[in-house]
């Protein structure tokens, strides 16, 4: 048994970098991007290869395995293990050099591709490789995957660019590895020189066999290259530390020709005969897997054919000819580089939207990148087909048709017994399938745990052994990734599902759980919550959930479950509108993304490395850094939802526990304001709060950050203003005037009590617009209900009380759902009015907004009304164009800087804002990421520095840098506070933008 203390302490004392066996770290790579997971002992992150060597004398002598990880987006379960795992993407992630003239580069196994790409790219260069995970992938990953990506049938694969590879091998020796026999461990070149017979008759010839290890690449023939033959062994052979790749020339100009056919198939058959053309990509998806509203050419299903040239004339020219030889449904050439990249996105999305059917069923990798040869794809995918039916099972094929290399998720049910024994039956008669097309069990993802134990059928038992003696030539110990590629766990091993809790049947009652989205009752109790899944407790008892999870069947775990790994999270700057994941990109620390995050809570359910379920402080701590953005709702590729997630932990991590200050300061926010408003006491606090040592004493005992400037009341509040400026319309009665459409003004708390010029400019535009405007009711009723054939119109006036609506938002972000379901049934109460009439809902603030049409069903999936409101609710712009279709705005021409308020980015989308402005001549584009404030985040005591970094990001430049002139553009309170409070800058509503240009 390993002494886990003392090695832990060795390790400490061995190395320089970071050693980790806290349950936080361990819980964070307990999986990769595929179906396994294996619990580590520990992790290091390595300084330097002196780092690397230590750490394997130590476990060696101890007999711990070791298993090297970069982005950890391993789709066969190669980059987990049970002993130590190298976390390279900390400190060994460097470009140690790059020469333009040689066009090749020096790299660390934790650098992320992407960087390599920018620093190439300053020389008209290109690493040739680019997987769909270019983003967060590590070359030491691509090099031990021999990963592929899109450009493989112009570039190759990984090792295609390999020159000489530095790696320290198990019994701690440092080799150069290179061709000629170049750092061959001692009985490598006597092995395969007695198999040569083998070594040259014994491996298909495609271009995608990546499956088992490449000894044929020390024919004398190839080179002797021991380099080449190194890549794709998982990490098996050695630990790499250092590697020079080549890189190739990037065409100065490119063009995509999306070729559409009537089917897949159609597709396939296509892609081989377009490859002496000579063009970059081939290749293919199919209609499952592109969203609504793509703009693809019509078909059912589509070629995706990159060419290259030295200008766009000669590139488009190129791309014509592919669409004239290639017989089409139909065809479109694309020379804009952002509409190019707008398409590719859909491609390098599909890696996760593939995780889901259709009809909302879990799809799992398992047999993701076979590949046959290119010429035989189509009659392949025909039999694949047949034989996915022969089984019950879905799956939609994508990928790169070019090289016969198919990417697919299936909707495997990996949960039961039987289920995992079909997932078994079915991998073999597919590997048997494969083979019998010629091709490779893997083409680009590596055999992992998903693949190696069916590697003979693919290469018979002889070479199968021969795999095992190159092993024990390498690593006699079988230190490195041990059950990866010889001696393999089976493939029904290790699923990391099977760790969580079924919500099948209640452990305590012995009845089965809740149908998907329905509720147990209507008490704001425990009791009365939707029915989950246990949270992490060994006993495997069910615990209650707030939300209704109605995309995952009312199941906690099965929300968890959509973290399938791909890493998206983990990019290290957003591209364009995109927001996720603002905390990772300034910590960079894995358990600040929403996939770390996401494998804690896997971790809460399962019970075995976090024990202490809801009350754990590992995922508190992970959740503190999240801002609740919802940027991973929407940029998430399987619609990871943290902030619901974290909203929920919160509800039960402080069920019985005293609760941060922060919680009753911001959280009860409305209460306090509210308060303010009805004793007239703004002027006061304001007073108050801007003598430093009140203002100081007062944050302290809020748990509010001492850098933060508190925010000044508004000394009347919009309603007020609004009672005076038409005394004789009643606000609870929202009838039928003379003349135009009603929409009803909801006034939440940030205007109503901090900036009520925003509503005072949108009764005006509205108004402007031809619209008629009322506030919300705010009388509810004191018995009954309303129109309810039981109380009387007299009753119901006697007996009613004043009443506020609330999206219950800040309850909400601070996890006081009990709170928050009282306060949205009484809105509910008070709008029945409103959903009886059918009026629309007009909603300013856009965190509201998105609380309103997202969380409100979700948190009262009992209750109609809820599901009604949130279908009425309306941005300002969406108002505008649904129901005044004919007005025209006032004409500002000017230009616009600011930020897209991350709420609407996830939740409510943004295009109908998009026309509103260029309708109003408000040019330019409006920055991705979030602001940082998020509401109660940025306010909370030791949050400032995050915060700030997050604005700093896109949002504070992007103003900075803005022309004399430019409209500052902030729809939210937030974003304004933080302009204001960082920059000095006031921003602006887009309503009062527009009311400020009216005559």
């Amino acid at each position: 048994m390993t002494d886990h203390r003392g090695l832990e302490a060795e390790l400490r004392g061995a190395v320089r970098g970071e050693v980790g066996f806290d349950a936080t770290s361990r819980a964070l790579v307990t999986m990769d991007a595929s179906n396994y997971r294996r619990v580590p002992l520990g992790v290091v992150a390595p300084a330097d290869a002196d780092d690397v060597a230590a750490v394997l004398e130590v476990c060696r002598a101890r007999g711990v395995p070791v298993v090297a990880r970069g982005g950890g987006t391993s789709i066969a379960g190669q980059a987990t293990g049970t002993g130590v795992v190298l976390d390279f993407t900390r400190h060994m992630n460097g470009l140690v050099e790059l020469d333009p003239g040689s066009r090749t580069a020096v790299v660390q196994p934790g650098l992320v591709l992407d960087r390599l790409q920018e620093a190439a790219a300053a020389h008209g260069l290109r690493f040739g490789p680019d997987p769909s995970t270019h983003s967060r992938c590590t070359l030491g990953g691509m090099i031990g995957n021999n990963a592929c990506g899109s450009h493989s049938v112009a570039w190759g694969t990984t090792a295609d660019s390999v020159r000489e590879l530095s790696v320290v091998t198990a019994r701690g020796r440092r080799l150069r590895l290179g061709r000629g026999w170049a750092g061959a461990p001692e009985g490598l070149r006597e092995l395969a020189e007695g198999e040569l017979a083998r070594l040259r008759t014994g491996f298909p010839d495609l271009p995608r066999r990546i499956s088992g290890y490449a000894l044929d690449a020390l024919l004398p023939e190839k080179g002797a290259d021991v380099a080449r033959s190194f890549c794709g062994s998982e990490g098996t052979l050695g630990i790499l530390t250092e590697a020079v790749v080549g890189l190739v020339e990037a065409p100065r100009a490119r063009a995509l020709a999306v070729l559409a056919y009537a089917d897949e198939s159609a597709a396939a058959e296509a892609a081989a005969g377009l490859l002496p053309l000579g063009p970059l990509t081939v290749e293919g998806m199919a209609a499952d897997l592109v969203p609504a509203g793509s703009g693809l050419p019509g078909g059912g299903a589509w070629l995706f054919v990159e060419t290259g040239g030295e200008t766009a004339g000669e590139a488009h020219a190129h791309a014509e000819r592919i669409v004239r030889a290639a017989d089409v449904v139909d065809a479109l050439v694309v020379t804009d580089p952002a509409a190019q990249r707008t398409l590719w996105r859909i491609r390098e999305d599909a890696a996760g939207t593939a995780t889901r059917m259709p009809d909302g069923t879990e799809a799992w990798p398992g047999w993701e990148d076979c590949a046959v040869p290119p010429a035989r794809l189509g009659a392949y995918l025909r039999d694949f087909r047949a034989l996915l039916s022969s089984h019950g099972l879905r799956g939609t094929p994508y990928g790169h048709f070019g090289d016969g290399c198919i990417h697919v998720r299936i909707d495997f049910d990996l949960l039961t017994e039987a289920g995992i024994g079909r997932f078994r039956r079915f991998s073999e008669e597919l590997a048997d399938l494969v083979v019998a097309h010629g091709g490779s069990l893997s083409g680009e993802h590596g055999d992992g745990q998903a693949r190696a134990e069916l590697l003979p059928r693919m290469y018979g038992a002889e070479t199968v052994r021969l795999f095992e003696r190159a092993k024990a030539v390498w690593d006699p110990d079988d230190l490195l990734n041990p059950g990866i590629l010889v001696r393999p766990a089976p493939l029904d091993t290790n699923l990391r599902f099977s760790v969580l809790p079924s919500r099948r049947t209640d452990a305590t009652t012995g009845h089965s759980g809740s149908p998907a989205g329905a509720a147990t009752g209507h008490s704001d109790s425990p009791a009365g919550a939707v029915s989950g899944s246990p949270a992490g407790a060994a006993s495997g008892r069910p615990v209650d959930v707030a939300f209704g999870y109605p995309a995952d069947g009312g199941d906690f775990a099965a929300a968890v479950r959509r973290c399938v790994g791909v890493a998206k999270c983990r990019t290290t700057t957003a591209a364009g509108p995109a927001v996720m994941c603002p905390s990772y990109r300034v910590t960079g620390e894995e358990q600040h993304s929403t996939r770390g995050r996401a494998r804690l809570l896997h971790e809460m359910l399962a019970g075995e490395v976090i024990t202490d379920g809801w009350g754990s402080t590992e995922v508190r701590d992970a959740l503190d850094l999240c801002l609740s953005c919802k940027g991973c709702r929407s940029d998430c590729p399987v619609g990871v939802d943290m902030a619901t997630y974290k909203a929920e932990f919160l509800h039960h991590h402080y069920a019985g526990r005293r609760r941060p200050a922060a919680h009753h300061t911001m959280g009860r926010l409305p209460e306090w304001l509210r308060w303010t408003a009805r004793t007239h006491t703004a002027p006061l606090l304001n007073a108050l709060a801007s003598v430093g040592p009140l203002a100081r004493i007062g944050k302290r005992l809020g748990g509010l950050a001492p850098e933060r400037e508190i925010p000044r009341l508004a000394t009347r509040t919009f309603s007020g203003w609004w009672r005076r400026r038409k005394p004789t319309e009643s606000p609870d009665s929202p009838g039928a005037p003379d003349s135009g459409a009603l929409v009803v003004l909801w006034p939440d708390t940030f205007t109503e009590h901090l900036s009520p010029s925003v509503g005072q400019a949108a009764v005006r535009v509205l108004e402007a617009a031809g619209l008629r405007v009322a506030l919300p009711p705010t009388r509810l009723p004191g018995r009954g209900a309303v129109a309810d054939g039981r109380t009387g119109a007299a009753t119901a006036l006697l007996t009613a009380r004043r009443a506020r609506v609330c999206c219950g938002l800040t309850y909400i972000s601070t996890g006081q759902l009990d709170r928050a379901r009282r306060v949205l049934r009484r809105t509910l109460d008070l709008m029945e009015p409103v959903l009886r009439a059918r009026v629309p809902v007009v909603v300013l603030e856009p965190s509201c907004a998105a609380a309103l049409r997202g969380d409100l069903p979700e948190l009262l999936p009992d209750d109609p009304r809820a599901a009604r409101l949130a279908a009425a609710v309306l941005t300002f712009a969406e108002t505008l164009e649904r129901h005044a279709p004919d007005w025209i705005p006032p004409a500002v021409d000017r230009p616009v800087a600011g930020q897209t308020h991350c709420h609407q980015h996830a939740v409510l989308g943004d295009t109908p804002d998009r026309r509103l402005r260029a309708a109003a001549g408000l040019t330019g584009e409006l920055s991705g990421g979030c602001c940082g404030l998020a509401g109660n985040f940025g306010f909370e005591k030791g949050h400032f520095e995050v915060s700030r970094a997050c604005a700093e990001e896109q949002l504070l430049p992007s103003v900075r840098h803005a022309p004399p002139g430019t409209v500052v553009l902030a729809d939210g309170f937030s974003c304004r506070t933080q302009l204001e409070q960082l920059a000095g800058i006031r921003g602006r509503h887009l309503a009062e933008v527009l009311a400020e240009a009216l005559p």
